[in-house]
C-alpha cells in the first residue's frame, strides 16, 4: 500500500512544483503561495477528521515533540532551504545538499526505528540521489558569492526535513493517526506564517483570478502531497523509500518544465532523467 500513497505524492508533488513555479513567473507573493500551501491543506484535514473520527488523544511528551517538528523541522526547514536557495552560487548546488537526506533517514530509520533495507532498494537510492544532482544543477544559474553560509543552511533543511520524516515514523508508530498529526501540523505551521509574514485582509486583495486559481491549486495540490507522503511514511518497511520516490519526481517536473515554460533540456539533464527513472523502477519492482 505504500508504494499507491508514495505515487500519490509523486504525482502531486510534480503538479505542486509546477504550479508554484506558474506563480513565481507572474510574481505571486511568496508568503501568499507559502499560506496556501498549509492552510488549504489544513481546512480539508480537518475536515476530514471530522467525518472519520479519529482520535486527537496525544500524551504532553509527543506533543511537544510534535510542535517542535511543526516550527522547528517544517516551518524552519523551509525558511533555510528557501534562504540557502536565494544566496547560493547556484540554486541547484542548495537542492541538491537539502534533498539528499534521504540517505539521512534511511540510514537512521535502519538503526533506530528497525526498519527494512535491501542491498537493491540501498543502491536505487543511491541512483536516484546521484542522478537528482545532474538535473538539479544547472551552470547557466552560477553567480559570485563571498560567503558559504549558504551550505549551513541547506545542511540545516537537510536535517530538519529528514527530522521531520523520522519525528512522523515515530508518531505513527506510537498510535498517532496521519490526519490528528497533519492537522496539528499545519495549524502549527499556519500560525507560524501568519505571523512571520505579519498577514492581514489587506494582503489579499487586489488579486487577479489566475492568482486566485493557481493560490487554490497550490493547495489542492499540497493536500494530496503531504496526505500520500505520511501516509506512505506511516506504512512503509523505511521512511527512506518514501523520501527517494519524492526526490525522484523531479525527473517529471523536468520533462514538464521543457514542455510547458520552455526550459532547456541540456544532454547532462537527459541523463540524470534516466538515471531517476531507472532508481524508481529498481525502488518500486
Amino acid at each position: 500500500m505504500w508504494i499507491v500513497y508514495s505515487l500519490m505524492m509523486f504525482f502531486a508533488s510534480v503538479a505542486l512544483y509546477l504550479t508554484v513555479r506558474k506563480s513565481l513567473l507572474i510574481k505571486t507573493p511568496s508568503s501568499l503561495t507559502n499560506l496556501a500551501m498549509f492552510a488549504i491543506p489544513l481546512l480539508v484535514y480537518a475536515t476530514m477528521g471530522l467525518s472519520t473520527h479519529q482520535s486527537y488523544s496525544i500524551s504532553a511528551p509527543h506533543f511537544l515533540l510534535l510542535v517542535i517538528a511543526a516550527v522547528v523541522f517544517a516551518y524552519g526547514g523551509n525558511t533555510l532551504s528557501l534562504k540557502a536557495i536565494d544566496i547560493a552560487p547556484n540554486p541547484g548546488y542548495s537542492l541538491v545538499l537539502s534533498k539528499s537526506y534521504v540517505l539521512f533517514t534511511t540510514i537512521v530509520a535502519v538503526l533506530f526505528l528497525h526498519a527494512d533495507l535491501s542491498w537493491r532498494k540501498a543502491v536505487a537510492i543511491l541512483v536516484i540521489v546521484g542522478f537528482s544532482g545532474l538535473i538539479m544543477i544547472n551552470k547557466k544559474g552560477a553567480k559570485h558569492v563571498k560567503s558559504n553560509r549558504w551550505m549551513l543552511l541547506s545542511f540545516g533543511s537537510f536535517f530538519a526535513w529528514g527530522s521531520l520524516s523520522l519525528t512522523s515514523k515515530y508518531l505513527f508508530n506510537h498510535g498517532l493517526g496521519t490526519i490528528p498529526w497533519l492537522i496539528y501540523l499545519y495549524a502549527i505551521v499556519t500560525a507560524c506564517i501568519l505571523v512571520a509574514n505579519k498577514m492581514r485582509k489587506s494582503s489579499f486583495r487586489n488579486l487577479s483570478k489566475q492568482r486566485w486559481v493557481l493560490l487554490i491549486g497550490t493547495g489542492i495540490f499540497s493536500t494530496l502531497f503531504n496526505l500520500g507522503q505520511f501516509e506512505a511514511i506511516k506504512v512503509a518497511p523505511n521512511v527512506g523509500y518514501v523520501n527517494a520516490i519524492n526526490a525522484g519526481s523531479i525527473a517529471l517536473v523536468t520533462v514538464l518544465a521543457v514542455i510547458l515554460f520552455k526550459d532547456e533540456l541540456t544532454k547532462k539533464k537527459a541523463v540524470g532523467i534516466l538515471g531517476v527513472t531507472l532508481g524508481l523502477l529498481l525502488l518500486l519492482v
